[in-house]
């Protein structure tokens, strides 16, 4: 028998529109992860109730065996929900590893190749606006490197004067800064491939860091029809993949300089075999995190130890945790016992010493958290067709 069992986990929706996982073993070792997909809550949570059942009772050391087992142990696999709650609980189990041995998690994956690491922020909201005051703030706040949002709805094919929106909106930063910052835009899958050629065409001249997501999933075997080999700008995509197969595919393509897995969706043994599979192909990879404080220490340990990891995804300040659509707002900081490990400085964090995640979740404002249920933005073009999102 093993020296330690998995006794408990269970999932703990908390303000704004966060999952975290607790995983405790018989021995009282205590591990953290978070899943996301928050639309889709309850689905999620009731997925991790039904990986619990089948792994309780396990050796929790033996995570690669666990994963395996959550995630290709019944006949119907994959999908967002699933990967999301196995991964969430994968986290915790490299939580509970650390933890044991007195280690980071990184220090398992082959150890730190870095001192900190750069991080970007979000400006502009959902329908981007005021994003000159708000580049401002951030770069008031250390950052040099910033994302938004490329458009609202957009049509299969649209009109000359909204594309001159998104033109108009990246110059006025450009304008109003310079090159005091990096520019992201991030076209979230809400273009069609007709104006996926209009757009990056004009957005050229601007110099911008990369353009995110410009088909939506599915269509990426499009990209490669899409995106001329003189393109300029770089190409990062991925966020919504959860295994290096997918990533495979994407890879061999040629088209793609980015890749932005998601340590909720892969976990964070998954999501450092990606990064290593994509430097084969000689691809960045800049992960994915608009997400809580768990995410983002998860995501962190795989790119302290990832050469190719160039800037990390992070939500403070995201409009996502103020309220937005109704729910209650909190932020990262609101969930630790020390916010120290994760509170920016000059827009980078400092690679974290402490065991497993490097943070200590407050299990008192866990359980204090207000509860909160999120809809579907429901977007529509003007004659009453979804529009997507």
């Amino acid at each position: 028998m093993s020296p330690d069992q998995i006794l408990s986990i269970t999932c703990h929706p908390v303000a704004p529109r966060w999952l975290f996982i607790r995983l405790e073993t018989r021995q009282g070792l205590v591990g953290w992860g978070e899943a996301i997909v928050p639309k889709r809550a309850r689905a999620v949570a009731g997925a991790v109730a039904d990986l619990a059942d089948n792994i309780i009772g396990s050796d929790p050391d033996r995570i690669e065996e666990l994963i395996l087992r959550m995630r290709n142990g019944g006949f119907f696999r994959d999908g967002s929900v699933l990967a999301s709650a196995a991964a969430g609980i994968e986290q915790a189990l490299w939580d509970v590893k650390g933890h044991r041995y007195g280690l980071p998690v990184y220090e398992f994956l082959g150890g730190a190749v870095r001192d900190r690491t750069r991080l970007y922020a979000w400006i502009g909201g959902d329908r981007p606006s005021g994003v000159v005051e708000h580049v401002r703030q951030r770069i008031g706040q250390g950052f040099t490197m910033v994302k938004m949002n490329a458009t609202e709805e957009l049509d299969f094919i649209d009109t000359r004067a909204r594309i001159s929106e998104v033109i108009n909106r990246v110059g006025s930063i450009r304008d109003a800064v310079g090159d005091q910052v990096e520019l992201a835009l991030d076209f979230h899958g809400r273009v069609h491939r007709a104006m996926v050629k209009v757009l990056i065409r004009e957005l050229e001249p601007f110099h911008l860091a990369w353009i995110e997501e410009p088909v939506a999933p599915g269509f990426e075997s499009e990209l490669v029809h899409l995106i001329s080999p003189d393109c300029s700008i770089p190409i990062a995509t991925g966020e919504r993949l959860t295994h290096r197969t997918d990533f495979r595919t994407l890879l061999q393509q040629g088209v793609v300089d980015i890749i932005q897995p998601d340590v909720s969706l892969t976990g964070i043994f998954e999501l450092a075999k990606i990064g290593h599979m994509a430097q084969a192909y000689d691809v960045a990879v800049a992960p994915h995190c608009p997400n809580g404080p768990i995410s983002l220490a998860a995501s962190l340990q795989v790119g302290f130890a990832a050469s190719n990891v160039v800037v990390q995804e992070q939500s403070v300040g995201l409009h996502y945790n103020q309220g937005y659509g109704g729910l209650p707002a909190a932020e990262m900081f609101d969930y630790l016992s020390d916010p120290a490990p994760l509170t920016p400085v000059d827009g980078h964090l400092a690679l974290t010493t402490g065991p497993g995640l490097g943070i200590t979740v407050d299990e008192a404002a866990v359980k204090d958290s207000p509860g909160w249920s999120l809809r579907d933005p429901d977007w529509r073009h003007a004659d009453g067709r979804m529009a997507e999102w």
